[in-house]
C-alpha cells in the first residue's frame, strides 16, 4: 500500500475485522488510524455481534439501495451472514425489496432499501416546567407531538402523563422500537450542586430509566438533553453532512451536545457538555452551582428572563416569553439589544474555546429560544481570529442556527432510539486495549 506510514502498536492491536475497516475507508493512506474516528464500520462474523451486524447493513442501506453481495463486500460481512440478516429485517418491515440492478453479466441483483416508516420510536424532553413528546419513523420524520406544561415535575406524576401519551402514539403506530428520555444535566455529580431553577429534583439517572421502562412498556434511552437535540440536528437539521459538530441547546439552562466522528461524546459519567457551568466571567454573577460568573448566567432563557423582569419589561412569573422577545425585537428595543450585546460578548469567548478543544466543522445555536433572537446572537458574535475554525477551505459557517427547531430535545431522545437501531459502533467488537487508547503514533 504506497504512501503508508508504518503506525506500529496501532494496527497490530486492531482485530482484523477492523483492520478490514481501515483498509475499506482507505484511513491508512493517510498516515495513522484513529479507532474513534473511522468512516466505516466493518460487521463481525460472530453471532455474539448480530445486533452489531443488523446496524451495519441498516447503516449500510440508508441513502442508498444496495444488493447482499454489494453489502457483502463492503462490510467484511459473509454473504451468508448477510442473506440471513437481511431475511430477518425484511420480515421485520426494516427493509423492503426494490426490484433489481441490471447487470453485465449474470442474474442481476435483487435490491433492498432501508424503510423508514417500518417502525417508530418515541422521544420524550422533561423540563422543570414542560413536558414534550415526539412520535417519530426510524427515518427521523415526526409523526405526532404533544407538549404539555407541568405543575410538578416530580417523576411519579410525569411518568404517569408519559404513559398516557405513550399510549396515544402506540394507536398511531403499534410498531414501536422504544423510547428515549431526556432531561438536564448535569447526571449524579456532587461538584454541582442540584439546587437551581434548571434542574429536576429527584431525577436520579440510575433509577429513572428502569422506572420509565415499566411505565410505558418498552425500553428506554436516558440521555442529557442537549446530547440528544445534537443527534436530531444532524438527522434533519443544519447538521446534516456533518460528522464532527457542537450544538449549543438553549433548554432550562445552556448545554451542550458534541457529534465527534458521527458519535456522541458523553464523556465517563454522561456529563460532557456542561457548558453552562463553565466559568467566563470570573467573579461575575453568582450561580446556583456554586459558582460565580458561569456562562448560563449570561446566555440563556432564564439569564434573558431575569433580565427582562429586572428592566420591567416581563411581569415576575411569566409562563413564556416568545411573545415578548419577538415584539421587543421587532421594535429594537434598546435594553433587549442590550442583554443581547452582554450575551453575545460571553458566547463569542466560549465558542471560541470549544473550537480550539474540539476543531468541529460548525457550532450551531438551537433550543428553546425564539429563531429571531437565535440569528441576532449570531449576528453580534465577535468570533476569535485566534482559532482553528478560521480556514480558507470552510465550506459552513463557524457558527449557523438549527433547524429541528423548539422540539430539537425530543427529536433527539427519539433519534437515542434510531441511532441505537441503526448506527455501527466500535464497541460492539471489544473494549480496545487500554495501550492502544492512550499510544503515541510513533
Amino acid at each position: 500500500m504506497g504512501g503508508r506510514q508504518d503506525c506500529g502498536p496501532y494496527t497490530q492491536l486492531l482485530t482484523p475485522s477492523l483492520q478490514r475497516s481501515i483498509l475499506y475507508s482507505n484511513v491508512l493512506n493517510k498516515g495513522c488510524p484513529l479507532p474513534h474516528s473511522l468512516h466505516h464500520i466493518a460487521g463481525n462474523n460472530a453471532e455474539k455481534t448480530k445486533a452489531h451486524n443488523r446496524r451495519v447493513i441498516l447503516g449500510h442501506l440508508q441513502g442508498r439501495d444496495a444488493g447482499r453481495a454489494e453489502i457483502a463486500k463492503a462490510s467484511g460481512l459473509s454473504t451468508q451472514t448477510v442473506s440471513n440478516l437481511m431475511a430477518e429485517l425484511e420480515e421485520e418491515g426494516l427493509v423492503h425489496r426494490q426490484g433489481r440492478r441490471p447487470a453485465a453479466r449474470g442474474a442481476p441483483p435483487l435490491l433492498y432499501a432501508f424503510n423508514p416508516s417500518g417502525a417508530a420510536a418515541l422521544g420524550f424532553e422533561v423540563r422543570p416546567d414542560i413536558l414534550t413528546m415526539v412520535l417519530t419513523d426510524i427515518g427521523g420524520t415526526a409523526r405526532l407531538t404533544r407538549q404539555m406544561r407541568l405543575t410538578r415535575c416530580d417523576p411519579a406524576h410525569v411518568l404517569e402523563l408519559m404513559a398516557q401519551m405513550a399510549k396515544e402514539a402506540q394507536a398511531e403506530r403499534p410498531r414501536i422500537l422504544g423510547a428515549g428520555l431526556v432531561i438536564p444535566g448535569p447526571f449524579g455529580v456532587e461538584g454541582l450542586s442540584a439546587a437551581g431553577a434548571t434542574t429536576l429534583p429527584g431525577w436520579e439517572p440510575k433509577q429513572i430509566p428502569a422506572m420509565a421502562a415499566e411505565a410505558l412498556g418498552m425500553p428506554v434511552h436516558l440521555d442529557k438533553d442537549a446530547t440528544a437535540a445534537a443527534l436530531a440536528e444532524g438527522m434533519g437539521g443544519a447538521a446534516q453532512g456533518l460528522s464532527s459538530y457542537a450544538f449549543l441547546y438553549f433548554g432550562s439552562g445552556l448545554g451542550l451536545g458534541i457529534i465527534s466522528q458521527g458519535q456522541p461524546l458523553r464523556g465517563g459519567f454522561g456529563n460532557a457538555g456542561e457548558l453552562g457551568h463553565v466559568i467566563i466571567t470570573p467573579g461575575g454573577l453568582p450561580c446556583d452551582c456554586g459558582n460565580r460568573g458561569c456562562l448560563e448566567q449570561y446566555v440563556s432563557r432564564l439569564s434573558l428572563q431575569r433580565h427582562l423582569v429586572a428592566t420591567g419589561l416581563l411581569a415576575p412569573h411569566t409562563r413564556g416569553t416568545d411573545a415578548t422577545v419577538t415584539a421587543l425585537l421587532a421594535a429594537n428595543d434598546p435594553t433587549l439589544t442590550e442583554w443581547i450585546i452582554t450575551a453575545a460578548e460571553a458566547l463569542s469567548r466560549a465558542i471560541g474555546m470549544l473550537e480550539n478543544l474540539f476543531d468541529p466543522q460548525s457550532i450551531i445555536l438551537g433550543g428553546a429560544l425564539p429563531d429571531a433572537l437565535l440569528d441576532a446572537l449570531i449576528a453580534h458574535l465577535s468570533l476569535p481570529e485566534g482559532s482553528v475554525s478560521r480556514r480558507a477551505d470552510r465550506n459552513r459557517p463557524r457558527v449557523m442556527r438549527g433547524t429541528s427547531g423548539r422540539q430539537s430535545a425530543a427529536m433527539g431522545a427519539a433519534a437515542l432510539v434510531i441511532h441505537d437501531t441503526v448506527t455501527p459502533r466500535l464497541d460492539a467488537h471489544r473494549a480496545l486495549p487500554t495501550e492502544m487508547k492512550d499510544a503515541p503514533c510513533p
